[in-house]
């Protein structure tokens, strides 16, 4: 544990320092840690009780929030690059998830959040829906909490292709006893909270969307839900949902491409929030993400990675290319109403960092606690070293996280308080073992399956 966290005093000094926050940014600035929260952040500060960390040459940003990630699958990285959604439904979740013991999704869930923490995100959504015992959640549980991450574990449901005589997942209930056997054994923890991850109206009956809504909003949590990706099950459900009084800020959607825009408007007004996954969607046959629908609501997205199955865990690469995304749809809507190029890009680096931070935050409903830095705030935080050739000369810091970082650059990554990388290295963490069970149990997964040949990939 840190000096910080034992109640001690962190001083970091001479930082570039990106708040994201109304105070604004410093150009040089100190940032003060006492326990787990940051007490001051100022031009100077003075504080010789504290334990001082010189951070010339470093950008400090708030710590990165994934805001959709399915960690169970982390040891078939790579393994749906070439698939399309409707691939990815029948091959994963109709197939591979079906193997998946207990220990395959810890090792999973402990690698990819480690993962996140390596690459500067300091708090993971886990959307996590392959888990058909309680076994197999408490297995997903314990990752996050042995990695040290912050974590939202959305509590979902599996969904195989029916058996003969079998109830289809599209007409299950949420299980209520299970969801709260999870808050009642970890209500009240610093770093994990429960919440649920429902199939909403794109993908489940009337009956159980109803159940599930209410579920969530009688328990105080948040209920994230796909929506997209074919035909909706059931396309009048939110009318009902609204009738019935279920929609509001405790209501998020993922992806959101099935909406259009009469709805997406309802939905804005009602205060539901929207997480995208620029790349995945992109990828494997979504449509364009709906970051500038958003925009034209007055609204903006959180993001996640989605699916380390099909690409990389890094937080800032989604940003740069939800960015690069919009713009490129922004920049043919001019030119084709005006036949030229426009004048200015419509979104700004500093937007597209808000989306990994401040929107992430108000996701999870933590904007007083995470997504930027302030007094009183928990002490996530990373320091991207800007002296590094692929960074160097920064001419405006917010432009050179988002378009020039790399995980090559991450430094170092605190979470509440306890530094959890430090100078390139991850801390408390014996990786080789680690890495090693998860390599057996991709390959036993994908052997079980007769998918690829567990050496060569082939």
């Amino acid at each position: 544990m840190s000096d910080a966290a034992r109640g001690g005093r962190t001083l970091i000094k001479g930082a570039t320092v990106i708040t994201m926050d109304a105070q604004g940014d410093l150009a040089l600035g100190d940032v003060l840690v006492t326990g787990d929260q940051i007490t001051e952040i100022a031009p100077v500060i003075h504080a010789d009780d504290a334990q001082v960390i010189n951070a010339t040459g470093y950008i400090i940003i708030p710590g990165l929030i994934n805001a959709h990630m399915h960690t169970w699958q982390t040891a078939l990285r790579g393994l749906a690059a070439n698939w399309t959604l409707l691939e990815y439904f029948q091959k994963m979740h109709a197939g591979l998830a079906t193997v998946f013991e207990p220990e395959d999704l810890h090792i999973a869930t402990l690698v990819g959040a480690i993962n996140q923490l390596n690459c500067g995100t300091t708090t993971l959504a886990d959307w996590c829906h392959n888990n058909p015992t309680p076994a197999h959640n408490d297995a997903a549980i314990d990752g996050l909490l042995q990695s040290g991450i912050r974590a939202a574990f959305f509590h979902g449901t599996p969904k195989p292709d029916p058996k003969p005589g079998q109830r289809p997942f599209w007409e299950t209930p949420h299980p209520r006893a299970e969801t709260e056997r999870l808050l009642r054994a970890h209500q009240g923890r610093e770093l994990l909270s429960v919440q649920v991850a429902v199939l909403g109206p794109h993908y489940a009956t009337m009956e159980v969307a109803l159940h599930d809504f209410a579920m969530a909003k009688e328990l105080g949590l948040i209920a994230s839900m796909h929506q997209g990706g074919g035909p909706a099950r059931t396309p009048e459900g939110w009318t009902r949902l609204e009738a019935e009084g279920l929609l509001g800020e405790q209501i998020n959607i993922v992806h959101g491409h099935a909406l259009d825009d009469l709805q997406l408007r309802r939905f804005c007004e009602l205060g539901l929030s929207f997480s995208a996954a620029a790349e995945s969607e992109m990828s494997q046959g979504h449509g364009h993400p709906i970051t500038g629908r958003l925009r034209s609501f007055g609204r903006a997205p959180s993001l996640g990675v989605d699916l380390e199955s099909v690409m990389s865990g890094d937080m800032l690469t989604q940003a740069r290319v939800a960015l690069g995304m919009q713009r490129t749809l922004d920049n043919a809507a001019y030119r084709l109403a005006h036949g030229s190029i426009p004048p200015t890009s419509t979104i700004t680096a500093r937007e597209a960092l808000s989306w990994v931070t401040i929107e992430g935050a108000r996701m999870l409903k933590q904007s007083h606690r995470i997504g930027s830095l302030a007094a009183g705030k928990q002490a996530d935080l990373v320091l991207i070293r800007a002296s590094d050739l692929n960074m160097q000369p920064v001419h405006d810091a917010v432009n050179s996280v988002v378009m020039q970082t790399s995980l090559a650059n991450i430094d170092s990554v605190m979470v509440a308080g306890q530094w959890k990388k430090r100078h390139g290295q991850l801390l408390g963490v014996d990786l080789a073992p680690r890495l090693a069970q998860l390599k057996a149990s991709g390959q036993k997964i994908t052997q079980a399956m007769g998918l690829q040949d567990p050496d060569t990939g082939a």
